[in-house]
Formats: structure tokens, C-alpha cells, sequence
């Protein structure tokens, strides 16, 4: 990632990769200012997270992390539970002096931040739930394929869809389908209830995947939830809608917007 600290990280005899970068805004963040921690879904890498990577790294330090199995990290020899990806994401945070950490997942990302915000609830001031899966009324395998093909055909652009699917062969469908039945089992439906964390759900409006009901569930379920569409999006949302979703996450956060254009968001 341009301009960004590439750093290989290992936590509990796993290993990841991290990308850090300082905020680039000529008013420094508090000593005390929290670090966002972009964390990507089933199958990709940081690479579809590059665009909001950069941008919020104009307003504050950002980290973003390669998860292991995923990109060119090595794969376990092991399956990873949801709460085991969680703790390797506190580990390595802790490893770089990483303070608060506002947790921004994407997909099945969004089951490794929540589980995390539910792990140390005192280190995470807020959590971002970016598409988040698994649709309570679709749980089901065909049903998440349509809806994935349907998203890829309808609603993400060619860039969108060469880097999601270029990164699902790099990491193999070995490696794919046993974290896929992780995230088929994993109730994000109930785990957010337990949430004390203030919780922002947000989706791209057209998005077959993390569905307007679905998300707007979880955001009645969370203790402290919001959710944001961001219209004319679909799955991929934070790469095709990058400066809504950033200005989205900087407003909810309480730190200042990225300077982008003001942008059409819909908050509920």
C-alpha cells in the first residue's frame, strides 16, 4: 500500500501483515486520539480497503490488517473461529502500542470487529459494521452465492469486482470454505446485543447481501446502534462510495471530515 508501513505480524503462532499510516492532516490528532483499524471480509485482503485507507488516514493514524490465511499471509493449520481472528487483532494492535482503536469491518470483517468490541469493550470507542453478514433470513449457502453473484452483476464496477475476485484466488477455496462455515455459524443477530459499544451499521443501499431489513435489524438489536445506506452502492460500498463512507465514519466518530466534497448519505 503507497505510503503506508508494511509490517509482517504474528500473535498466538499466527501471522498477518499490517499497513500503518500517520494522519496527514496539518492539525496533529490528540495524543490520546483513537487509531482507526480498517479489517476486511471472507476471501480478500486490504486491498479493497485501500480508497478508505487513505482517506481517513488524511484525519488520523490508520492501520489496516491482512488477517491470517488472507492475501499472502500463511494459511493456519487450523479453522479460525470469529473470536480467534478477534483476539489476533487486539494482539497485533497491542504489539504496535496501539491505544483506542476505532474497529471498522467489512463483511464477515464486521463479525471479526464486533466479536473484538465485545472482547475489550474499554479499548473501542466506537465499532463500524460495513455490509455485514450473515442475513438471519439467508442463511443458507445457495442463497448467499445469489446474492453475491447478483451484487458482482448488478452493483460493483469492474474494479470492485477484479480486486474481490482476484483476491479470492489467492486465497484458495481451501482456505475459503472453512471460514465460510465460521461465518455461516457465527449470530452477529445476537452477539450485538451484548454490545455496550456505540455501533454504526452502515450498507451500500443496493446491496443484495447485507440487506435494508437485515442491517436495520441489527441496528435495533445493538444497545447503542445507527445505520447509514449510502445510495447507489452495493457490497463493496467503501470502495465504491469512498468518500460518503468515509465523511459517514468521521462523523460518527466525532473527529473533523476528510475534506471531501459533502456527499449524500442516507441515516436512519
Amino acid at each position: 500500500m503507497k505510503g503506508a508501513v508494511t509490517t509482517d505480524v504474528e500473535a498466538g503462532g499466527l501471522r498477518g501483515r499490517m499497513y500503518a499510516s500517520r494522519a496527514t492532516s496539518d492539525v496533529r490528532p490528540r495524543a490520546d486520539a483513537p487509531t482507526f483499524v480498517l479489517i476486511h471480509g471472507i476471501g480478500v485482503s486490504h486491498r479493497y480497503l485501500v480508497r478508505l485507507h487513505h482517506v481517513l488516514a488524511g484525519v488520523a493514524d490508520t492501520i489496516s490488517i491482512d488477517l491470517p490465511g488472507f492475501g499472502s499471509t500463511p494459511r493456519p493449520d487450523r479453522q479460525l473461529m470469529v473470536a480467534d481472528q478477534a483476539a489476533f487483532i487486539h494482539d497485533v494492535l497491542d504489539q504496535a502500542g496501539v491505544g483506542l482503536r476505532v474497529l471498522v469491518g467489512h463483511s464477515m470483517g464486521a463479525q471479526f470487529v464486533l466479536e473484538a468490541a465485545l472482547q475489550r469493550p474499554e479499548q473501542v470507542p466506537h465499532v463500524v459494521l460495513m455490509g455485514p453478514v450473515v442475513d438471519v433470513r439467508r442463511r443458507t449457502l445457495p442463497r448467499q452465492i445469489l446474492a453475491l453473484t447478483k451484487d458482482a452483476l448488478l452493483h460493483e464496477t469492474p474494479g470492485s469486482n477484479a480486486l474481490v475476485f482476484s483476491d479470492y484466488l489467492r486465497c484458495g477455496p481451501l482456505w475459503y470454505l472453512k471460514e465460510l462455515r465460521v461465518m455461516m455459524n457465527y449470530r452477529t443477530e445476537e452477539r450485538i446485543r451484548g454490545l455496550t459499544t456505540p455501533v454504526m451499521i452502515l450498507r451500500g443501499a443496493s446491496d443484495p447481501i447485507a440487506t435494508g431489513e437485515w442491517c436495520r435489524i441489527l441496528a435495533r438489536r445493538a444497545p447503542a446502534g445507527t445505520l447509514v445506506e449510502v445510495p447507489g452502492c452495493g457490497h463493496v460500498v467503501q470502495h465504491t462510495g469512498t468518500a460518503q463512507v468515509a465523511d459517514a465514519i468521521t462523523g460518527f466518530t466525532g473527529l473533523p471530515g476528510s475534506g471531501a466534497p459533502e456527499q449524500t448519505v442516507n441515516r436512519q
